[in-house]
């Protein structure tokens, strides 16, 4: 049996936790305060009662102060009981959202590392934190003035055919045209354009947060806006769809919706003439003069409580929209863990026939790809662009795990593994590697919190970082990305590389650690690296095919699959793909700039062989 889909406001009542009964007393105390706030217009009607049936005689209506202090006193209780109400509802508005964000950020810690390469960091923030702001709303106010309006408009009902019903439906009316009105705006296919315009903003915001980071690249070339084609298109489809419903769903019923329930007296006044005649005829004509006045006072009521229920209503098509882009986080994929681990014997690494395919690919990333890499062994993982090699490096620490076929550190399954213990095993160095806004000693410790200042020394010196603490004001201690102390990129890279140096670990993957390094720095990377590889299972990626000729084995990936495998001297005289790519790779260094004008030239210094 299907099990039945849970309404937004339980979804959200969940979150709520504890503070859930305190949603309900401000929903109550909503509702007092609405209908309280109804009793001084039974009261102005009270006194316009008295002065009809007193008329000519206005001194006979004695009663009339006191009508007046009875409005005052229901006024300011209240706005006394709506306040109390508030303070209820936001209290467990505010609890909601950070329960919503703790959970979300605590599934997200168990999602394979990997999500977040396919999953922008502000899309992620504008599902979770953007959308968690909204509920806020919907908990806090809008919610409270449904619960309020309706009761208000329950005794309104009740009220409005107490005296005289034909003109209690008069007024009526106008309130079911706008009610139809804003089903037309919100309810049916309408509500599934707010899914679309949402989704819109999803798509600018992660746009938005890609064209950022790329401004140093947009001011450099002398770009603009319109180099970023994503962010433009992003921006247009946004407002052409906030422009759709705006102009051509909203506009003709809100329109509508205005004119119908700020003039309740379109219908009234009609109905009035036309009972007249017989008031007077029965002799009731006072009667008749002091029902009308009820209605036209309590005709006002009519937009006020519309005006919430509207208001109301959008905040509840904005909480539906927020809840489902909430739960495209809370159902991202959640990395396995088995309920018994294995432990890892030794620090070899093993593909046995592994698969692999990106969601929304069709086509395999990796296809049956098999290779072994012997503890302490060196192995480079090269081949053309999109041929696999970052993705099988990343399925090493699980970022993602394989559709068919194991990966196995130490004889293990990693999927048979406690994940703590396998990130443990494993050291990552990457292309762009980024640093915390911290102090150095924070940044490299993050790798082993309990380590002492001297072995995070001792790891920044063998990382070739000591000429980086010589500069900064405050040694390790100093903090950086604040008051001016930035670092380079081959920086980075060697206090990323004390990290990896810190954590100590068995196995390290290297993911073209030298790509965006100055010739310098990587000189000083490359020293760094003897002190990260010495007596471990290295598996690095490189383009540079001059960092891979020393590798114990080199394995040539090439459309997912396993082109090649050998030394650098088996496979370049094997006459294949790395053969080749070494061919181009020597012609390619063998140019240089001559007076503005390329020409081959042998480089200065010993050829690469």
């Amino acid at each position: 049996m299907k099990e039945k889909k849970q309404s937004d406001i339980a979804v959200l009542l969940k979150y709520a936790g504890n503070y859930k009964g305190l949603t309900f007393l401000g929903l109550g105390l909503s509702a007092v305060a609405m209908v309280l706030g109804m009793a001084p217009y039974i009261c102005i009607w009270l006194v316009a009662r008295d002065l009809i049936a007193a008329a000519p005689n206005w001194t006979l209506a004695t009663e009339i102060a006191d009508y007046g202090w009875m409005a005052f006193g229901f006024a300011v209780a209240g706005i006394v009981v709506y306040f109390a109400a508030l303070m209820c509802t936001h209290l467990a508005a505010f609890r909601t959202a950070s329960n919503i964000r703790k959970q979300g950020m605590a599934h997200l810690m168990k999602t394979p590392l990997g999500f977040f390469d396919s999953n922008a960091s502000g899309l992620i923030r504008n599902r979770l934190d953007g959308a968690a702001s909204e509920t806020e709303t919907l908990l806090a106010h809008n919610l409270a003035d449904i619960v309020g309006s309706t009761a208000m408009l329950i005794s309104m009902i009740i009220l409005m055919v107490v005296f005289d019903w034909r003109m209690g439906v008069a007024c009526l009316l106008s309130a079911a045209i706008s009610i139809l009105a804003m089903f037309t705006m919100m309810g049916g296919k309408n509500a599934k354009l707010m899914q679309e315009y949402q989704a819109a903003q999803d798509v600018m915001s992660k746009a938005g947060t890609e064209y950022v980071r790329g401004i140093p690249v947009v001011k450099i070339f002398q770009q603009t806006v319109y180099s970023f084609k994503a962010f433009k298109q992003a921006i247009e489809d946004y407002s052409a769809k906030a422009e759709h419903y705006q102009g051509d769903i909203c506009c003709l019923p809100q329109s509508v919706n205005l004119t119908f329930t700020e003039g309740a007296f379109v219908f009234l006044v009609p109905v009035a003439l036309l009972l007249a005649p017989g008031a007077l005829k029965t002799g009731n004509f006072t009667g008749f003069v002091t029902n009308f006045a009820f209605y036209a006072v309590f005709s006002a009521i009519i937009s006020t409580a519309l005006a919430r229920i509207m208001f109301a209503s959008s905040g509840m098509m904005l909480a539906s929209t927020a809840l489902a882009r909430i739960d495209q986080v809370m159902s991202a994929p959640v990395l396995k863990i088995t309920d018994n681990p294995l432990i890892p014997v030794g620090n070899s690494v093993e593909f046995k026939d592994v698969s692999f395919t990106y969601e929304g690919s069709d086509l395999p990333a990796l296809d049956h790809v098999s290779f072994l890499v012997e503890p302490g062994q060196t192995v480079a993982l090269v081949g053309p662009s999109g041929g696999g090699k970052t993705t099988a490096a990343s399925l090493i620490p699980r970022f993602w795990d394989v559709n068919s076929g194991s990966v196995s550190v130490g004889g293990v399954d990693v999927r048979e593994t406690d994940p703590h213990m396998l990130m443990d095993q494993v050291a990552f160095v990457f292309q762009n590697n980024r640093l915390f806004k911290a102090s150095v000693l924070e940044n490299v410790r993050a790798a082993r919190p309990d380590a002492s200042r001297d072995e995070v020394q001792a790891a920044l010196t063998a990382a070739q970082c000591d000429d980086i603490l010589e500069k900064l004001p405050d040694g390790m201690d100093t903090v950086i990305g604040t008051e001016g102390t930035y670092l380079s990129g081959g920086e980075q890279q060697r206090v990323a590389l004390a990290r990896a140096i810190l954590k100590d670990a068995p196995i390290v993957v290297l993911d073209e650690a030298t790509a965006f390094a100055d010739p310098e720095n990587e000189v000083l990377i490359q020293k760094a690296f003897s002190a990260l590889t010495k007596g471990r299972t290295v598996i690095m990626i490189a383009h540079r095919l001059s960092t891979v000729i020393g590798a114990d084995k080199i394995i040539v990936l090439d459309s997912g699959h396993v082109a090649e495998e050998g030394t650098h001297v088996q496979l370049a005289s094997a006459g294949g793909l790395y053969a080749r790519m070494w061919t181009d790779y020597n012609k390619a260094v063998k140019w240089k700039i001559s007076h503005g004008e390329p020409t081959k030239s042998a480089l200065q210094g010993e050829e690469v062989e």
